[in-house]
């Protein structure tokens, strides 16, 4: 039997950004808007972000050397960039088989919604609002934004990449947390309902590792089983597990 698949994956949302902090702030007031200049693929990490980048490297450092990561892609999101360098930091980047920054992998888009809270939403287009809360966020797609069902068809892409390039490695994919929930759904075969039941449970908390093993005991060919689900490295200063985990630091909750 042919492997078709890496031999094992990481899938690691960015570390808490400046934005994260922003939109709690505009939540917790219910305003209208997020209030940062940047761009979205601008927003940088907060303090704690790269205290808790810096935690997970140590995590992953702490692997024997054969069990670490040897590919990195991450969305070229500046934050999501940030969180790679500082876990390439620790993993010794000169020795990586590969480093790649994609753009499949970035943010679920928001189009006219972005920026916006969900009292701003409501405020603003309450039309969509009613529509959003109608049809749901798997399907709902705003005006020149995206909806899950379209991150989730430049992932399979992305899985067409990682089955062709590295097949038999050990990849570590810095991304976002639909993007997470998104190859979640794909990685596990699930449907509308059990990944929404997923999302509503709680939000993906930032610099959590959800990982995949191949088994070659799974179906005929094998496929990745499940080994950790959103787990979160100690910080290396206090020994506390941090799980910040605000969605999307300039949109409403996807």
């Amino acid at each position: 039997m042919e492997q078709k698949w890496p031999q094992e994956i990481w899938l690691v949302r960015h570390g808490q950004s400046a934005g994260n902090v922003a939109r709690d702030l505009a939540e917790a007031a219910a305003g209208h808007r997020i209030d940062i200049a940047d761009r979205d693929v601008d927003v940088p990490l907060s303090e704690l972000g790269e205290q808790q980048s810096e935690a997970l490297g140590a995590w992953f450092a702490a692997l024997p050397p054969h069990q670490r990561p040897n590919v990195v892609l991450h969305s070229p999101y500046v934050r999501a960039a940030e969180t790679a360098n500082i876990l390439m930091q620790r993993l010794e980047r000169d020795e990586l088989l590969c480093v790649l920054a994609d753009e499949r992998l970035r943010e679920k888009e928001f189009g006219v919604l972005d920026r916006l809270t969900t009292h701003g939403i409501a405020h603003h287009f309450p039309d969509l609002y009613e529509q959003r809360h109608h049809v749901g966020k798997f399907y709902f797609r705003p005006p020149g934004g995206e909806s899950w069902c379209d991150v989730i068809l430049r992932l399979r892409s992305v899985m067409d990449t990682l089955e062709r390039d590295f097949c038999g490695e050990r990849v570590l994919i810095v991304a976002h947390q639909v993007t997470v929930n998104c190859f979640r759904y794909l990685f596990e075969h699930l449907d509308e309902a059990k990944i929404l039941e997923f999302d509503r449970a709680g939000d993906v908390p930032n610099c959590s590792v959800t990982s995949y093993e191949f088994d070659p005991n799974q179906s005929k060919r094998g496929d990745l089983a499940l080994r950790l689900v959103n787990f979160v490295a100690p910080l290396e200063a206090t020994g506390t597990p941090v799980t910040v985990a605000k969605d999307l630091p300039t949109s409403p909750k996807a």
